[in-house]
């Protein structure tokens, strides 16, 4: 197993959680408008929204490896933190919909960007994660309306073939995810720090010694591994859009197939997952998703 029992159950519940509000945030947009002129147009063609999302999806991998490479650590900051500001509205203006009060979208829009400052600038552990419970079902959100299940089958198999590739092959993903933590003090997905058995035992013993804090001189010592539970924003927002697909389709019955095969997929990948090895996460999600589907139109 990758990580504990605590941390694996602890990421698995972000994940479930993240993509039950997702289907919450999706079902009022499917009969309200999306807020920030963010609303696609009616006679936008599923395959042509197909083409755009991978176009744009390639874009903006070229654009970050570029941005990283020179170093426009602030450019990408407030990239990032733009879009976090909207993510976090859109689900926000979602939940204020059904109290019925004018200027939903500015209230919502108010209330994110304090919560966007102190996720992008501030690095707050708990405010970072708290905040990723709302940043991708608002994302989501978006893509439903302009995908159909086809178009999110094939979107799904490119991702997952963009995974493998970027993991196994060409590290990609690993430098990134270095890069977010180390230079831009943030990381797009759950990204939770943890101690080992181990090195438990070793603070317990130095809380019993020093009764008061601990003097960083001697944490410094003792040299503590800091292990990572971490879950890359895609391998969240993708499963909530394809859920969301059918959330719309088929009805909610049929959307908790795919949230249940992917959350499957993914505690599967946890639990065999070796440590200190990395592994794309949407080849196995995605499986997950495709069974979830079958199973939905089965039953």
């Amino acid at each position: 197993m990758k990580h504990t029992w605590q941390m694996t159950l602890t990421l698995l519940a972000m994940f479930l959680i993240t993509q039950l509000i997702g289907l919450a945030v999706i079902h009022v947009y499917s009969t309200a408008e999306l807020p920030y002129n963010m609303q696609p147009p009616e006679d936008l063609e599923p395959k042509f929204s197909l083409m755009t999302i991978i176009l744009a999806f390639v874009v903006a991998i070229v654009l970050v490896l570029l941005l990283s490479k020179i170093k426009a650590t602030l450019f990408l900051r407030l990239w990032f933190f733009i879009v976090v500001i909207l993510a976090i509205g859109i689900t926000l203006n979602s939940l204020l919909y059904y109290f019925n009060i004018p200027y939903t979208s500015i209230i919502a829009a108010l209330l994110a960007l304090p919560l966007a400052f102190f996720k992008i600038f501030r690095r707050n552990l708990i405010v970072h994660n708290v905040t990723e419970l709302m940043v991708y079902p608002g994302i989501a959100a978006v893509f439903v309306p302009i995908l159909n299940v086809w178009t999110i089958i094939v979107l799904l198999l490119a991702i997952s073939a963009y995974d493998i590739y970027a993991v196994w092959h060409s590290g990609f993903m690993q430098k990134m995810a270095k890069f977010q933590i180390n230079e831009l003090k943030f990381f797009a997905g759950f990204f939770v720090p943890y101690l080992g058995k181990k090195d438990k035992k070793k603070i317990k013993a130095l809380k019993q010694k020093y009764k008061k804090k601990i003097p960083d001189k001697v944490l410094k010592k003792k040299k503590l591994r800091i292990n990572l539970g971490i879950l890359g924003g895609g391998d969240v927002i993708f499963p909530i859009i394809a859920a969301g697909i059918f959330l719309i389709r088929f009805g909610l019955l049929s959307s908790l197939f795919v949230t249940l095969g992917a959350t499957a997929a993914l505690a599967f990948l946890f639990i065999t997952a070796r440590k200190g090895k990395f592994y794309p996460a949407m080849p196995f999600i995605t499986t997950g998703i495709f069974l979830g589907m079958l199973a939905s139109l089965i039953l």
